[in-house]
């Protein structure tokens, strides 16, 4: 039986399963006056289907009494059951706007060539071919677990009602352009998706036809909800956060820790799958998890170089990073 945690009043807290080392993705379902409003829906496949009917069952809930489904970010594990849940349900579903056009560049069709930019990308950066060939495959076969693709709304408010209550919404790039947060300053409750976890840091990756820096726009973003007076933090992926502050020091410090250890890494020059080999190399990792050590070493190659630590050149068709010597 699901662990669905009562929240306050009318905030429910639904585990739905994805099959990724994290176990879970949490939904979040809002009783409104009217009906119910959703926040985020999970990976489409029949365990995460499951466990939605079973949610529905659990709260007496007919799936008609939604009436509006809000994604935080795009990426498959909150965006790939909208399209059931719409189907489900009728409700319109609002992500942002900078998402709702990675859901046309990533998901949007047959003709999608993300996951050929995202090989090309690799190869580009010292990763063996077979091994981009490998992730451009997985990449392909994540496509079904996204579909049926819903109708999308772009949510251009400021603020929406969940629970009864008037919750701002917050831009956050970061682990996504278009990741929104959601805040409820008089109860002091912030819905933080995947911008902040417990235990776990979000994955923060450079990505083609993305912003040219997502971490520098993460620790913006960081910042951005550091300031806000709240009480509780309920992220997508693991446990409820007690101390937003905190936790917030310990992520930027991981990150600053992993600058330092990529810059040494660098050495005279390496390509950013060297350098992502001297990072991650002792795991033995799959070619889904190479695409986002990947991404995630050039996010922090590309801040280093923004910072002038670090100058990028092409060797043939190669690209290395080298320290700055003008900086040293």
């Amino acid at each position: 039986m699901l662990d669905i945690q009562h929240i306050e009043e009318n905030i429910y807290r639904v585990p739905i399963p994805v099959p990724f080392p994290m176990k879970y993705v949490y939904c979040y379902l809002f009783k409104e006056k009217d009906g119910w409003s959703v926040v985020d829906a999970g990976f489409h496949y029949p365990e995460a289907v499951e466990a939605w009917n079973q949610a529905f069952s659990y709260l007496s809930l007919d799936p008609k009494e939604i009436r509006s489904i809000y994604i935080t970010h795009f990426h498959p594990d909150h965006f790939g059951l909208a399209g059931w849940m719409q189907e489900v349900t009728g409700a319109p579903v609002f992500i942002s706007a900078e998402d709702f056009a990675m859901v046309n560049r990533v998901w949007g069709d047959d003709d999608s060539k993300q996951a050929s930019h995202i090989a090309v990308m690799c190869k580009q950066n010292g990763v063996p071919e077979d091994l981009a060939d490998q992730i451009e495959e997985h990449m392909e076969k994540l496509k079904k677990h996204v579909l049926p693709l819903p109708s999308l709304t772009v949510l251009n408010d400021q603020e929406v009602t969940l629970g009864g209550w008037v919750w701002k919404v917050i831009p956050t790039p970061g682990h996504s352009d278009g990741l929104i947060c959601f805040y409820q300053p008089e109860k002091q409750l912030l819905l933080a998706a995947d911008h902040v976890l417990d235990k776990i840091t979000p994955n923060i990756s450079l990505w083609p036809g993305c912003r040219s820096n997502p971490l520098r726009d993460y620790f913006d973003s960081l910042n951005k909800v550091g300031s806000l007076d709240v009480h509780m933090t309920l992220p997508a992926h693991g446990g409820i956060i007690r101390y937003l502050s905190k936790r917030i020091d310990d992520i930027i410090l991981h990150h600053e820790n992993r600058l330092d250890q990529m810059f040494a890494l660098v050495k005279e020059g390496q390509t950013a799958y060297q350098v992502a080999e001297g990072v991650f190399g002792h795991k033995n990792l799959t070619p889904h998890q190479w695409r986002f050590a990947m991404a995630e070493t050039l996010a922090h190659l590309e801040f280093l170089v923004s910072t002038e630590k670090l100058v990028k050149i092409t060797n043939g068709e190669i690209i290395q990073y080298q320290p700055n010597l003008c900086m040293v």
